[in-house]
Parts: C-alpha cells; sequence; structure tokens
C-alpha cells in the first residue's frame, strides 16, 4: 500500500489542506495552534445548531486549511472546542493531473463501527508542524456525522479518507497522532520539532 507521506507530498500537502461556498465571499485564515499549548488537549462539545455563523467558520477552516497547506482540518486546531472538522483530499486526476477538490464537513462525526484490519499509515500534522511518524489505525470505519446543511450521513469509509477522518476525530477528544507513539518515539518528535523551532527563530 502507497504510504500516506508519499502521496500528501506529491500534491504538496500534509494531513490538516472546497471550492469557495457561494454563500461567503470574504474568508479568512485563521491561526493555527501548535503543541504544546493546552487547547489540544481539550475535548470538544458538540454543535447544537447548524447555521450560517457555523457555515461561515466552516468556510474559514477551509481558507485556512487550503493555505497551510493540508487535507484535513478539526475546530480546535484554530482554537474553537466544537466538534467540527473539513477534510479534503485533493487528489490528482490521473488523466489530467490536476488537484481535484472534494471537501467534506464532518459535524458531531461517530464512529459506529471499525475493522479489524488495521493499516499504518506515516502521518503529519499541522499542529506538530513538519514531523511524522507511523500510526496504526483501523482501514475501514462506518461513521455517522451532519454535514453543512445539517443532513445527516451514515457511510462506510476506507482508504486515506478512514484514515484521515479519524485522525481529525482524535482532535476532537484532545488527542494528537503522536500520543498513539511510544514515549521514546514522541519524546523524539518532540525534540525534533523544537530543534526546528530555534533553527527559524
Amino acid at each position: 500500500m502507497e504510504r500516506w507521506h508519499r502521496r500528501c507530498a506529491r500534491a504538496g500537502r500534509w494531513l490538516d489542506p472546497i471550492q469557495p461556498h457561494t454563500y461567503l465571499s470574504d474568508m479568512a485564515i485563521l491561526p493555527i495552534i501548535e503543541t504544546p499549548d493546552p487547547r489540544l488537549k481539550q475535548i470538544s462539545v458538540p454543535v447544537e445548531r447548524v447555521d450560517d455563523d457555523l457555515r461561515a467558520f466552516i468556510a474559514d477552516m477551509f481558507e485556512t486549511m487550503y493555505d497551510a497547506p493540508g487535507i484535513g482540518l478539526a475546530a480546535i486546531q484554530v482554537g474553537v472546542a466544537k466538534r467540527v472538522l473539513v477534510i479534503d483530499l485533493q487528489e490528482k486526476d490521473e488523466e489530467t493531473g490536476a488537484v481535484v477538490r472534494e471537501p467534506h464537513v464532518f459535524i458531531n462525526p461517530e464512529i459506529l463501527e471499525e475493522s479489524d484490519d488495521l493499516t499504518v499509515y506515516n502521518e503529519g500534522c499541522l499542529s506538530v508542524p513538519d514531523q511524522y511518524a507511523d500510526v496504526v489505525r483501523p482501514s475501514v470505519v462506518k461513521a455517522k456525522w451532519l454535514d453543512e446543511k445539517g443532513d445527516e450521513h451514515i457511510e462506510t469509509l476506507d482508504g486515506l479518507m478512514a484514515i484521515c477522518l479519524q485522525h481529525e476525530m482524535d482532535h476532537l477528544e484532545g488527542v494528537l497522532f503522536i500520543d498513539h507513539l511510544s514515549k521514546l518515539k514522541r519524546d523524539m518528535v518532540l525534540k525534533k520539532l523544537a530543534k526546528a523551532r530555534k533553527m527559524v527563530a
């Protein structure tokens, strides 16, 4: 199976980069918070109402994600502790080579079932910039969520979408991908991150 970071690298994006929404002409790029910001450890609360304010925020999330660039972003990564996440794998068209945007909004997502079959992907995160590590997750999940219109969806997802959804849903529980690693590997990632920050300071 082709490794996740190779697919993302070819597309120039990482986990955590819609066509612009017609209902909002001006979108904002929001600041992405990074570890060890304590807000990333918060448990996000359910969305009670899907309205225009939420849709405007979702548009800002997409704008922020594309600018980063990444392929998924959870609301808490921009400091909002709500159970909202956006994903766009932005895979390339095989014939033209052009990147195809297929934005997905997940509001109050839940995992209903997960496969016993596991997959290893080399994951990265906009809140742990430029650091990557292998994470083991179920290959297939059955999930339920609301879209930006408030409509409910129940679907079985596999491949990169299943992995990306699980990664972003971890954020809603205050979990980063590095929390799936052993203490030794997690410490190594954090040391590399600290070193990289010193080099650009």
